[in-house]
């Protein structure tokens, strides 16, 4: 079995004391999948399911998710300033935990209410949990030298749903919606905690002389110089993923739905609709194999353009739709990899888990939000208004991205080791 090798692997590499890349990232990986697959993506497969077995509105069972992304917004601060403490081990360890119950409380859930208590548990759990956790782990494990860690990581994830809605349909047929939970449940007790106490450390271990950011002596900087760039630089790369999250969240929600209302059959909405998953995966592997020789703002910029210019394409109406869905898959995939690895460049390796921790925060409250506005619009103005306004943010986005461009190009020419630093400005503090 896999994880069984994995653990083998972690085991023997406990002895040099550092953690072994190839079983950290292959352990991290698979939990990912896991993750993802009975949180994030659980109710693409249960929600009507669980509609038709309770007699509970839709609207609400689909609510579970955004109630639970808020609660991973909320939390999210606070499980990277632990990451950056004590390490990505018990943090993780606990989303394991945090899953498995709250998914036992989803199977054992009586009532609506209780039901969407157990989705605050489930949103614990992924924000402690998810990418931006094990991103800030392995930031954590190997300072500078994580990118192509963060990247293959990436890879991983982008299988979740592939893997894992196959898996759900197969459980709710045999066991009903409940047994499914209690499957997912079971799996992250016996696969996915064991894998992260046997394959992280127990102190997160510090970046080794390759790979460490070495700082270089230099006088003490002026507080009222360094502080307002450093927090309007957060602000601008903050924004500038918030509003790419939101792009991606409305689109994952809806796009079935726009394409249907603006004339495809259902079939073929879900033929266009799987060109999404592919398209994220093929680029992130281009990312992955070209990714060393460029700073990784080139790689957000890419995203952007090409979300941009895939729902320009939807928007626009041209014959060729599944080229724009190509395009958008293409952007969010490498997005993700961005979200993870520009952080760290810009800003250095010290304080990244905690950085990434408010990165994470409006990212998370936004995607939350995404779902119910896009539902607004697509009541208030149908697939074209909707489109619309969606074209705009993710055009918005661009822009601000440009900005980001501009504004780090002097950041860019530094030599190694003089990122700057935001705990002067109070926003990675």
């Amino acid at each position: 079995m896999r994880a069984q090798r994995v653990m083998a692997v972690a085991a023997a590499s406990a002895v040099t004391g550092e953690p072994n890349r190839v079983a950290v990232i292959t352990a991290l990986g698979l939990t990912q999948i896991l993750a993802w697959g009975s949180s994030y993506y659980l109710l693409a497969v249960l929600a009507p399911v669980v509609a038709a077995d309770t007699g509970w509105p839709l609207p609400w069972i689909v609510g579970g998710l955004s109630l639970g992304l808020v609660a991973a917004g909320f939390i999210s601060p606070r499980v990277g300033r632990t990451i950056d403490e004590r390490g990505g081990r018990p943090v993780l360890a606990t989303s394991a935990l945090l899953l498995a119950a709250g998914l036992c409380g989803l199977a054992a859930a009586p009532s609506l209410p209780l039901y969407l208590a157990a989705w605050i548990v489930l949103g614990l759990a992924m924000g402690a949990g998810l990418y931006d956790a094990a991103f800030a782990t392995l930031g954590r494990l190997y300072g500078q030298g994580a990118r192509q860690a963060i990247t293959t990581l990436t890879l991983f994830g982008g299988f979740a749903s592939t893997a894992c809605w196959p898996l759900s349909a197969f459980l709710v047929s045999s066991l009903g919606w409940r047994g499914a939970c209690l499957v997912y449940a079971g799996l992250h007790l016996a696969v996915a905690l064991p894998l992260y106490l046997v394959t992280l450390p127990r102190v997160a271990g510090r970046p080794g002389p390759t790979v460490r950011q070495v700082q270089p002596p230099a006088a003490k900087p002026d507080p009222a110089a360094a502080s307002a760039p450093s927090r309007a630089l957060f602000l601008l790369l903050a924004a500038t993923i918030t509003l790419g999250s939101a792009v991606s969240a409305l689109m994952s929600v809806h796009l079935l739905s726009i394409l249907q209302q603006r004339g495809a059959p259902l079939a073929a909405a879900v033929g266009l609709g799987a060109l999404v998953g592919p398209a994220q995966v093929g680029a992130r592997a281009i990312e992955m194999l070209i990714g060393r020789y460029h700073h990784p703002i080139w790689t957000l910029m890419a995203a952007t353009v090409l979300v941009a210019a895939g729902i320009g394409q939807l928007w626009a109406g041209l014959p060729v739709i599944a080229v724009g869905l190509l395009a958008y898959g293409a952007g969010i995939g490498i997005e993700s990899i961005a979200r993870g690895t520009l952080p760290l460049a810009l800003f250095g390796a010290s304080g990244y888990a905690t950085l990434m921790g408010r990165l994470a925060m409006p990212s998370l409250l936004a995607q939350a939000a995404s779902p119910v506005v896009g539902a607004l619009l697509m009541q208030g103005v149908g697939a074209d208004g909707t489109l619309t306004v969606v074209l705009g943010v993710a055009l918005l986005d661009a822009g601000l991205m440009l900005g980001l461009l501009l504004w780090t190009r002097p950041l860019r020419r530094r030599p190694e080791g003089a990122a700057i630093t935001l705990q002067s400005s109070g926003v990675a503090e």
